[in-house]
């Protein structure tokens, strides 16, 4: 019978944050798939937990995946495991998750810390409809098409950003999206966090003179959608005589669904139609 493999969400900073279940998770199974063995150590360490370590990052995850999916097809239980946050969530752990669901081996979940969702719910951007784009390739082409794709983009949008890059990162948004309302968020759960609303524009002058510490989630406001001319009272009049010459509805009827769709007072609709018709 297979093992299962189990995803548990890890800190993203304070290691208060992680959970009952999830040191249940990793004091029970056999072994622990790691992005990096040396960050998880540290972890394992602090609540005393010892399980054997495989790495399992971008460069090795085809034949080290391979290797987990035999281990588990043996009756062997794992933990995936991320250097901080939800293992898969741009995370080469993506893989290994599909290639035991392609193998039929069991997956699960724990669930914890999320850069992504953190951010976002503390950010005060629009939270209803959001896209995550990951970080910006660092190919100039790549880069220019995945913006260029973004420029229409109504929903709010969450990146991530290395301290290195956030400088280049802001005037390549400024530049290709326009200033808009951001937020960024720095250090989340860690001793210097720090939660930024401002401008795309004001962000990038002030990164041009300042030094970035830390690591950064940017939650970039969607394109403000431009607001329909509004409808006059003759256009809805207009419309409402077209109920009645092709739907053969009242005046009073036509006034009324002219008036529902329009948001203009069916009094005043109506008065207009009933003059056209004297």
């Amino acid at each position: 019978m297979s093992g299962t493999l189990t995803l548990v969400g890890t800190p993203i900073g304070n290691l208060s944050d992680l959970s009952p279940r999830a040191l249940e998770a990793l004091n029970a199974c056999d072994f622990i798939a790691a992005e990096d063995t040396r960050v998880s150590l540290n972890l394992l360490n602090h609540f005393g937990i010892r399980k054997p370590l495989v790495s399992y990052y971008e460069h090795n995850k085809r034949e080290r995946g391979e290797m987990i999916c035999r281990k588990l097809e043996a009756g062997e239980n794992a933990v995936l495991v991320t250097d901080a946050g939800m293992p898969a969530i741009s995370d080469p752990g993506e893989e290994l998750v599909a290639q035991c669901h392609e193998r039929g081996i069991p997956v699960t979940v724990v669930p914890g810390p999320s850069a992504v969702i953190t951010a976002l719910a503390v950010s005060g951007m629009p939270t209803g409809r959001f896209t995550f784009e990951g970080f910006l390739s660092m190919n100039r082409r790549s880069r220019r098409e995945h913006l260029a794709s973004l420029v229409n983009e109504v929903r709010t949008m969450v990146f991530y950003e290395a301290p290195h890059k956030l400088a280049s990162t802001l005037e390549d948004l400024l530049e290709a999206l326009g200033d808009r309302r951001i937020c960024l968020v720095r250090e989340l759960t860690k001793l210097h966090e720090e939660i930024i609303r401002t401008t795309l524009a004001e962000a990038a002058v002030r990164y041009r003179n300042e030094s970035a510490r830390g690591e950064f989630v940017l939650i970039l406001e969607g394109r403000v959608p431009e607001e329909a001319p509004p409808v006059t009272v003759e256009e809805a009049a207009r419309l409402a005589q077209d109920y009645v010459k092709n739907e053969g509805l009242s005046t009073s009827e036509a006034a009324r669904r002219a008036a529902a769709e329009t948001g203009l007072k069916k009094g005043d609709i109506y008065r207009l139609l009933t003059a056209k018709e004297d």
